[in-house]
């Protein structure tokens, strides 16, 4: 980031040609690029017995051990063993945007709306006493957002805000597991909402374009995605038959993250 960073520092320490109208007023089209992480936790599996809607109970054994005593880790199995887990993945982040600031005096009020990508990948394992591995994904193909600004201006030609609103994202879940005698079906919706909120700063260097730093702090809410387990070859003492079938997916429906931007903007 801080060779991101490095030429908008240089561009806001240059002094600005003098404007014919030195305001925020209007409508602005704009692209942003910058660096988004997950907000990092640890996560764990929780299981549906039955497969009757009823969460957080335990699977066990034909002896009545817990089946997942090996326990969980925060990204993706490599291996049947819990040990050495894949951490997650963050990455770029790029977004087109149109917005419409009122400028009075010297408070700026305003509405801008976004759509692109966030390169984001978040795993959660389980690891039962097989030994075998579970492993939930998910990515985030395409995300949205809707947020009011509101700010004021420092000097003539910047201007500090604050923004924030709600988000969409399209998201992308897979599962795998080295599990290879029980059938796995993966249900639920890769639609999520949520919302944001973040500051950033805007500089104005002619009299149509400017460009900024934002952050912003994002949080869906995906609930929906599971794993049903049906009994596929296993035998009858398998742990998943045992329990009539078993639904399992991630413990937290939290899906956080942070994002560090540089916002260039033309204004009409």
């Amino acid at each position: 980031m801080r060779k991101l960073l490095a030429p908008l520092a240089c561009a806001l320490a240059l002094p600005a040609p003098a404007l014919a109208q030195d305001t925020f007023d209007g409508f602005y089209a704009g692209v942003s690029v910058g660096y988004t992480a997950l907000q990092n936790r640890d996560e764990t599996i929780t299981f549906d017995r039955g497969s009757n809607g009823s969460f957080g109970e335990t699977v066990t054994t034909a002896a009545g051990a817990n089946a997942f005593s090996p326990g969980f880790c925060s990204g993706a199995a490599t291996s049947a063993q819990n040990a050495d887990c894949r951490e997650d993945s963050n990455g770029a982040s790029y977004h087109l945007r149109l917005g419409y600031d009122r400028q009075m005096g010297g408070l700026v009020v305003g509405l801008v709306g976004e759509i692109g990508k966030s390169k984001l990948r978040d795993s959660v394992s389980a690891f039962s006493t097989t030994p075998a591995f579970y492993t939930m994904t998910r990515e985030v193909d395409l995300d949205a957002a809707l947020r009011l600004r509101l700010g004021t201006t420092l000097g003539e030609k910047t201007l500090a805000y604050v923004t924030g609103g709600g988000t969409y994202a399209k998201l992308d879940h897979s599962f795998t597991t080295s599990n290879t005698v029980n059938a796995f079906t993966l249900l639920g919706d890769d639609h999520v909402w949520g919302w944001q909120a973040g500051t950033g700063l805007e500089r104005r260097i002619s009299k149509n374009f400017a460009i900024g730093a934002e952050y912003l702090y994002s949080r869906y809410s995906d609930n929906n995605a599971l794993v049903r387990v049906s009994q596929g070859t296993a035998g009858a003492t398998n742990p998943f038959v045992l329990a009539g079938g078993v639904d399992f997916k991630r413990a937290s429906d939290r899906f956080d993250h942070h994002s560090m931007r540089i916002v260039a903007s033309y204004r009409f």
